[in-house]
């Protein structure tokens, strides 16, 4: 599968404060305090270029780096931790993935196992913590009541209730999930309080790092959930998305200076998971002022095989034709070269100066 287009592969877009800072010096790295990553299942393989080139290069800094992420984000992020080929790794694993019928939560658990355990390849939890500057920060949810429990029809009934409470307003998910974000202890967290929900706050280890980071992809009804994970309050621990799909959360709490630099897999920013269909949910957070969005452009999306990139609907739309889907990814995995390509021309010749563009929607309010 070929994909052709004379139009730009890369969007690039900033809020307030980091479009008058880019438009002024360009976009150095070392002003980049935060790197976030968006939940999104298959969808991260558009960015696997972006990924590869930015990991590389955000090691070669001085100060810390802090990656939050949820689900495919947190992923994406243990393999920049690791370095030693992991990213290679996850995205032969994750692309190789083939269920024979409708699969059950437990068979997409052990599946997911087998991706993370290819992943970490003969590196260890201890070394994605000792990494001299990246610091993991893991987004995933406590369910509370019926979406704690096993029993799919329990817990449906469950996400029924969260789907029309949230529908009402966003805030009232603190009735359903606990926010749990496992934090990095080795420097200081810029993300001291997160007060737009209640947040518990957990120090990673490396007995509680790969169960956080499989809980934070643990999609209810799809995946098992993690069962009382080491350091954190007993329960059952769920995809971070459910709460913080896109991210938005008030990460440098003042820090004019500072960039969040977001590799993104579209243009729009979506609080949380059941706001999918809710395009009047849009971003709040102040952080958005400072945000640097990287998102493949919509004409780049539109010329790619079926005009789409991957998404986890791939599974049932390409249901006995693993090898068509697998075609089809490792197409887009190819045409995402040309998003990093134009990302690392554009900052280092300083192009990105005419290319960024406000946010497309009101940066915050």
């Amino acid at each position: 599968m070929k994909v052709i287009s004379r139009e730009p592969a890369l969007s690039i877009f900033a809020g307030q404060k980091a479009l008058t800072i880019l438009r002024d010096e360009g976009l150095r790295l070392d002003r980049v305090k935060v790197l976030t990553g968006a939940a999104g299942g298959p969808k991260w393989l558009v960015l696997h270029g972006m990924d590869n080139a930015l990991f590389t290069r955000l090691t070669q800094r001085r100060h810390p780096l802090f990656l939050i992420g949820a689900s495919i984000g947190t992923w994406r992020f243990l393999c920049a931790a690791l370095g030693d080929g992991a990213l290679a790794r996850f995205r032969e694993a994750y692309i190789e993935q083939r269920y024979r019928g409708k699969p059950t939560p437990r068979k997409v658990t052990e599946e997911s196992l087998r991706i993370l355990k290819q992943l970490m390849g003969k590196c260890s939890a201890e070394k994605a913590l000792a990494h001299p500057v990246l610091r993991l920060n893991i987004l995933t949810v406590r369910s509370r009541h019926l979406v704690g429990d096993s029993r799919n029809i329990v817990q449906s009934l469950g996400l029924a209730g969260a789907v029309f409470a949230n529908l009402a307003q966003r805030k009232l998910l603190r009735y359903f999930f606990e926010r749990t974000l496992f934090y990095d202890q080795c420097s200081n967290s810029p993300f001291p309080t997160l007060n737009d929900f209640p947040t518990r706050q957990v120090p990673l280890s490396p007995a509680n790092l790969l169960p956080a980071v499989l809980a934070s992809g643990s999609i209810p009804l799809v995946m098992e959930g993690i069962q009382n994970i080491p350091g954190a309050p007993a329960g059952t621990y769920r995809d971070g998305g459910m709460i913080d799909y896109h991210i938005d959360i008030d990460l440098l709490k003042g820090d004019d200076a500072s960039l969040i630099l977001y590799p993104h897999y579209t243009d729009r920013i979506v609080p949380g998971w059941l706001d999918k269909r809710l395009a009047w949910r849009t971003p709040v957070s102040a952080s958005m002022d400072n945000l640097v969005l990287l998102a493949p452009s919509r004409e780049f999306v539109s010329a790619l095989p079926f005009g789409k990139i991957p998404d986890r609907d791939d599974f049932v739309r390409f249901f006995g034709r693993d090898a068509e889907r697998i075609a089809y990814w490792r197409a887009v995995v190819t045409a995402g070269e040309r998003i990093a390509e134009e990302f690392m021309e554009a900052m280092d010749s300083g192009k990105i100066r005419e290319r960024v563009k406000p946010l497309p929607w009101k940066a915050f309010r």
